[in-house]
């Protein structure tokens, strides 16, 4: 008998094998492949056509961004390295690469996998790029500059579908074309920033800082106010609140916050609001929890004690020395585990970032990396924002 000679298996045939031999398709996708990380699953769909439709499915998709961590950003190298601190990996791979740029830019934010980066002609004091990017599929896009607009946040229109920025016009600004207060600009739209007006004056001049996206919303946690002399100050710590933006109906409220003092910063602790304070000696740091949202009640969860030798070296170090050095503290949050980020600069012994847990014991240090409160969870959702606006492209600047 002649043997058969091997032929490459029809699309038909392929159809009907199993993806992986002695497995149910089953298992083999929602218990085995969905757990891949995003690179680990690009690598697959090569493999074989099967593994390829399996994986590209949107329903697939939108599940495996679900179970991706939500991690903190950091940068190297200038700002044009863009890491992720993952706490949970072994002590030499905690840092891993989101992006690296080709030039300095501007962080102004990460939502859903996607990151908002642009650079500013600081002699004219405006915005003059703005891209956003998947790193996962290195998909880039150019969006136009919005010059004269501060950014304050990123984030999905659900009855839409659509991804939006909130936009705010400052007073200092030109406003021949632009009234104060603000605006919405949908990603790929060709219209210009949308009013949605100004729910008060002091609102309308507040600088915002980055953030919390959670249930439709977006939070700040404290405000800094211009004041009639052009200085920034926050306000008396009994009338403190968490501002919120509600990014369906596109509208501001308030929301309590716990009585700390202003030297705090706003959190997600899993799917609850957290408020990380620290006292200006930066030794004792308090985590406050909204564990019901509704109900605006917060509970003090940790109070941890800052007992570091490497911090005690450092400001040892400094005495003496031509300035204090600035500090600096974040907080973040992964599988139930709070961690805290302490940052510190001098101009003679450079950047370090400390990574501390809640028993106030040091896990890792890194130097030259800077910390930020933006926060990264990848995707390798498909967005059609990249297709139809202008300049779309596969492994463009900014990314190499």
């Amino acid at each position: 008998s002649h043997l058969r000679r091997h032929q490459p298996a029809t699309m038909a045939e392929e159809a009907a094998a199993p993806l992986l031999h002695g497995l149910p398709d089953e298992i083999v996708v929602w218990e085995i492949l969905i757990r891949l990380d995003p690179k680990s699953l690009l690598r697959c769909r090569a493999v074989r056509r099967a593994w390829r439709c399996a994986t590209s499915a949107r329903r697939f998709l939108l599940a495996h961004h679900a179970r991706q961590p939500t991690l903190p950003i950091v940068f190297g190298d200038r700002y044009r390295n863009i890491l992720a601190l993952d706490h949970r990996a072994s002590a030499d791979a905690q840092l891993h690469t989101i992006a690296r740029l080709d030039e300095d830019f501007m962080l102004e934010a990460s939502c859903d996998g996607l990151l908002l980066l642009s650079k500013f002609d600081h002699i004219v004091g405006f915005r003059t790029y703005l891209s956003v990017c998947n790193p996962a599929t290195s998909q880039h896009a150019s969006l136009r500059p919005l010059s004269g607009f501060d950014i304050l946040g990123m984030y999905p229109h659900s009855p839409t579908g659509e991804y939006r920025l909130l936009l705010q016009r400052m007073n200092y600004m030109d406003s021949s074309e632009y009234q104060i207060g603000f605006y919405v600009f949908g990603l790929g739209s060709n219209e210009a920033p949308r009013y949605i007006g100004c729910s008060e004056t002091k609102l309308a001049l507040a600088f915002f800082n980055v953030p919390v996206r959670l249930r439709d919303s977006l939070h700040w946690y404290p405000l800094e106010y211009r004041t009639e002399s052009d200085h920034l100050e926050y306000e008396e710590e009994s009338k403190l609140v968490v501002t919120v933006f509600d990014t369906i109906a596109e509208s501001f409220r308030q929301m309590r916050a716990p009585l700390v003092s202003t030297n705090s910063s706003i959190f997600k602790v899993d799917d609850m609001l957290g408020i990380c304070n620290c006292n200006q000696a930066l030794e004792i740091v308090d985590i406050w929890v909204l564990q019901d949202y509704q109900s605006e009640v917060w509970d003090l969860k940790y109070r941890i004690e800052l007992r570091l030798d490497e911090l005690t070296k450092l400001r040892g170090e400094l005495e003496g020395l031509d300035g204090d050095g600035n500090w600096s503290l974040t907080a973040a949050s992964g599988d139930g585990d709070v961690l805290l980020l302490v940052s510190f600069s001098h101009w003679s012994f450079g950047h370090w970032l400390f990574y501390v847990d809640t028993d106030g014991e040091l896990v890792a240090s890194f130097q030259d990396l800077y910390a930020c409160k933006h926060r990264f969870k990848q995707t390798l959702v498909p967005h059609d924002l990249f297709t139809t606006l202008e300049g779309h492209a596969v492994g463009a600047s900014p990314l190499i």
